[in-house]
């Protein structure tokens, strides 16, 4: 989706920037719930010779891959958010080497200096949609309880492409059975950072068997006559990274994503 330029210069970002100032300065936290209203993104980046093969992987998986932006080999910059530092600028990141996570580091910057030929892939998040649900009225759970957004591994396998492959992860809400029908639906609004809900309800018919395990983040309250709902999510190449054995990658760790300048509205259809 392309973004226009209206939003960069009509739109008051400083809570945006202050964020990643202060996650470029040490400050380590999940993001949900901070700069309320700015886009929020996940990240993956990869030598130049995996980016074709990974491009081709979103485009065939586009509900847990929205891609938002893409840099150019070696550049560390991206236009959702002028003057910051891909390299920095994230509250926290993982280091992969042969599809194996080594490192978690709230600076990436020697890893990223280790190769000229890296190219950034900046992936659509849910934390996007969801003040437009608590405007609705709809908690938000992770973020009364101050946590990390649950998220699983499912066995929903999705569509390879060359060297490529891996199952999509989801990311998880406790939603009032009432009310699902209006979380779908505002969020199916929001097509550019997953959209509609893939899943409600009984989460062992995609694979997971713990909803009090997840396999990022924390797990969150669920009250009577709640239904867990499940979104598409961005750690889905996180995935691809584990299952394909990718020889090198940098990606955001899950919940700590990179905070743009581009307001929620900009991606509401």
């Amino acid at each position: 989706m392309t973004i226009p330029t209206d939003y960069l210069r009509h739109t008051d970002a400083s809570a945006a920037r202050a964020a990643r100032a202060a996650y470029r300065a040490g400050r380590v936290e999940p993001t949900c719930g901070i700069a309320p209203g700015f886009t929020q993104a996940n990240m993956i980046v990869l030598p130049r010779d995996w980016a074709f093969e990974f491009l081709l992987y979103t485009q065939r998986n586009p509900k847990p891959c929205p891609v938002l932006d893409v840099s150019d080999p070696g550049m560390v910059e991206t236009k959702l958010a002028p003057g910051a530092d891909l390299r920095t600028d994230l509250p926290l990141y993982r280091i992969w080497r042969d599809g194996k996570l080594v490192e978690e580091t709230a600076d990436a910057s020697a890893a990223w200096a280790e190769r000229d030929d890296l190219v950034a892939f900046l992936i659509g998040c849910s934390f996007t949609f969801e003040t437009a649900m608590r405007d609705a009225g709809i908690e938000i759970r992770h973020m009364t309880d101050k946590g990390n957004v649950p998220m699983y591994l499912t066995d929903q396998p999705c569509r390879p492409a060359g060297r490529l492959r891996g199952n999509m992860v989801v990311s998880m809400r406790p939603v009032p059975a009432g009310r699902v029908a209006d979380a779908a639906t505002i969020s199916a609004r929001f097509p550019a950072v997953h959209g509609a809900p893939v899943h409600v309800g009984a989460p062992e018919d995609i694979g997971i068997k713990d909803l009090a395990r997840p396999d990022f983040g924390e797990a969150v309250r669920i009250e009577p006559g709640e239904v867990p709902v499940f979104w598409a999510c961005g750690v889905t190449p996180q995935a691809a990274v584990t299952a394909s054995g990718v020889p090198f990658a940098i990606t955001h760790a899950p919940g700590h994503m990179l905070i743009t300048d581009i307001p929620d509205t900009a991606y509401h259809v």
